[in-house]
Parts: C-alpha cells; sequence; structure tokens
C-alpha cells in the first residue's frame, strides 16, 4: 500500500484538492480516509464543555486508533472508520466499512504532525494558502454549513486555529515532498500526482 498524506491549514483546499484527485483516479484502485473522522468522542459532554476543547491540537485527535486503521490496511485488513459529526462535536453511532486499496489518501490539518503517522506516509503533501484568505473561506464555510456565528468563528481562530497552525502546521512545509498553492488552479499538481499513482499501481 502506499500513502500518500495531505495536510496543510484549516481551508486551505485540502478538501478541494482530494475531491479532484479522486475523481481522476480509479475507485477500485484508491481509497481516503479523513482525519477529521477521529476526533476524540466527547460523550457525555455539555455542548460548552466541546466549546471549551481546542480541536485544533494534536491531543483532540484519537491518533492511536488512526495508527490501528492504517496498520490493518496494510495488511490487507478490512476497517470500521468512525464517523465524525461536528455539529454535535462527537462520533456518529454508525461506521464506514473500508477495504484496503493499493493507494491510500490521509487527509487533514493534522495528520503530518504526528511522527507516527507521518512516518507511515510514502509521499507527503501540503496545500499552502495565507491566514487572511483560510479565514475568509473557514467563515463562509462555518456559517453556511456548521450553524456557526461570525464572532465565534474569529474567537476560535484568534485563540486556537491561528496558533495551532503556526506551531504544528506550518512548519511541515520545509519537510513534505510537495508544497501546492491552495489559492490556484489544481490541474497541474492533479496531473503530476496521478501520474505518481499509476506508477505505484502498476
Amino acid at each position: 500500500m502506499y500513502i500518500i498524506g495531505i495536510t496543510g491549514g484549516t481551508a486551505s483546499g485540502k478538501t478541494t484538492f482530494v475531491t479532484k484527485l479522486l475523481a481522476q483516479c480509479d475507485p477500485h484502485r484508491i481509497t481516503m480516509i479523513s482525519q477529521d473522522d477521529y476526533y476524540k468522542p466527547l460523550t457525555g459532554l455539555s455542548l460548552q464543555e466541546k466549546n471549551n476543547i481546542n480541536f485544533d491540537h494534536p491531543n483532540s485527535i484519537d491518533f492511536d486508533l488512526l495508527e490501528k486503521h492504517i496498520l490493518s490496511l496494510k495488511k490487507g485488513e478490512l476497517i470500521n472508520k468512525p464517523n465524525y459529526s461536528f455539529e454535535t462535536h462527537d462520533r456518529l453511532e454508525k461506521v464506514t466499512t473500508i477495504s484496503p486499496k493499493p493507494i491510500l489518501i490521509l487527509e487533514g490539518i493534522l495528520v503530518l504532525s504526528v511522527p507516527k503517522i507521518k512516518a507511515l506516509c510514502n509521499y507527503t503533501i501540503f496545500v499552502d494558502a495565507s491566514e487572511k484568505t483560510r479565514q475568509e473561506r473557514r467563515l463562509k464555510r462555518d456559517i453556511a454549513e456548521r450553524g456557526r456565528d461570525k464572532e465565534t468563528i474569529l474567537e476560535q481562530f484568534k485563540t486556537n486555529i491561528h496558533p495551532m497552525h503556526r506551531k504544528f502546521i506550518e512548519p511541515l512545509k520545509n519537510e513534505v515532498n510537495l508544497v501546492i498553492d491552495g489559492t490556484k488552479n489544481f490541474n497541474e499538481p492533479i496531473n503530476s500526482l496521478v501520474n505518481l499513482i499509476e506508477t505505484k499501481i502498476e
């Protein structure tokens, strides 16, 4: 199994890039896991208690389970991937069964920030965008899709998102195999990556 780790700041363009990449690949030969589904379960906590958690720190992610699942896929085993709801800040009861395929895309803001996960990746990518761009995109997304208000989002950027990005994510830009501009057309890097994937499958 050839593992491609894709990281970058929140709203940098990672999901758009991965979606377009997957559309260019044989779905029988490639699969994707998002870090977002591995947020630790917060069952039993009140909404206020959940809102006080720093979801942009690596401690908020169950990287032990993520590592276990990646290793299982590498062994040719099925996994039951959790599913996470950003509306309730908790895991859903329903899981998704994923079968091993030759190529695994691993995507998330912190997937390369933890050494044991980064070490499992054969190729790494950083999708880059400025703080201003990422904040503007995140504002639009969270208001439209997650029912958040502008003041709460901006406070989250100030106290959690920007500081954690500078500490855990931005330094990775100097450690990856490829840096992609998240504000430009993705056609060229996608074509390059599709060619890489095809050679690994062959």
